[in-house]
């Protein structure tokens, strides 16, 4: 069975010992890991709850994004060169954490529109820095999986197909592809073809309603889903996220205006349906 994750961002996006209690009941559910948000500054909180998700055997993967200010597809090299470093500081920071993935849609910067479609060469200033960061996250033993979004977050990336192209440009090892089935959701005609599209080059898996409520409350077909992983033998990590209101400032940085679930039936009951799911299509 592929590892289980829960991504804490239902609760908080800020990195503290709040979220001990959290991580103590996710391992008691029977989850495998747990996801955290890159973005809190407080460097010294990240190998804080590093060493208690080894204490307690949970494995971490890691998420973030980058902001107008460090886009990796501004045509000014110096923005480029902020979100060079913006990432390297998110590898360092997941490092710290003992993060295996580092996921999200850092190949441009969040909700920031261009009033045009994606241009080559947009997808050529990504991929040179994305090719860079591959190295620098390889010797952090982190894989990059890089997110394709719904078109009301990103243009450049928000279907498997466009980001199977900037793979193709970033042309390394260690950064593979991301699949969220929220986003898929809006964006793929279907989604266990989009999955058999991206195949091997698939790193990281979220589980997401349509709704970003519990999974298996809503439209994704789940069954769809996994019959696809199991076509392609995928073996990663199938993350749950859902978010709420629990934590405003982040909820109003990505448009959450009410609660689609309280985030422990999320927990629970979207467990229950990754370990049914899984077995019944043989993952």
């Amino acid at each position: 069975m592929n590892k289980i994750g829960f991504n804490v961002l239902a609760w908080s996006a800020n990195m503290s010992d709040d979220l001990k209690p959290i991580l103590d009941r996710l391992k008691k559910i029977g989850y495998d890991g747990a996801e955290f948000f890159v973005g809190s500054p407080d460097e010294a909180a990240y190998k804080s709850i590093g060493n208690y998700c080894r204490e307690i055997g949970l494995e971490v993967t890691t998420v973030s994004v980058l902001s107008p200010e460090e886009n990796l597809i501004s045509p000014d090299p110096s923005v480029r060169q902020k979100g060079l470093e913006k990432i390297k500081w998110i590898i360092d920071r997941s490092h710290d954490l003992g993060s295996q993935v580092l996921c999200g849609p850092y190949h441009s910067a969040f909700a920031t529109f261009s009033k045009a479609a994606p241009q080559e060469i947009e997808y050529e200033r990504s991929a040179e820095i994305l090719h860079q960061v591959g190295d620098y996250a390889t010797k952090a033993g982190i894989l990059l999986t890089p997110e394709a979004l719904n078109r009301f977050e990103c243009y450049l990336c928000n279907t498997m197909e466009q980001l199977g192209h900037l793979l193709g440009k970033v042309n390394h090892p260690n950064v593979k592809a991301m699949f969220d089935t929220h986003h898929a959701n809006m964006e793929e005609k279907k989604l266990g073809d989009a999955i058999r599209y991206i195949g091997s080059r698939l790193g990281h898996f979220h589980i997401s309603e349509n709704d970003r409520g519990t999974p298996g409350s809503g439209h994704v077909p789940w069954d769809e889903t996994f019959a696809a992983l199991a076509e392609i033998n995928y073996k990663g990590w199938l993350t749950i996220e859902g978010f709420t209101r629990n934590d405003p400032d982040f909820a109003n940085s990505i448009g959450v205006w009410r609660q689609f679930s309280e985030p422990w039936e999320m927990a629970e009951n979207g467990f229950k349906l990754i370990r049914e799911m899984g077995q019944k299509h043989g993952l």
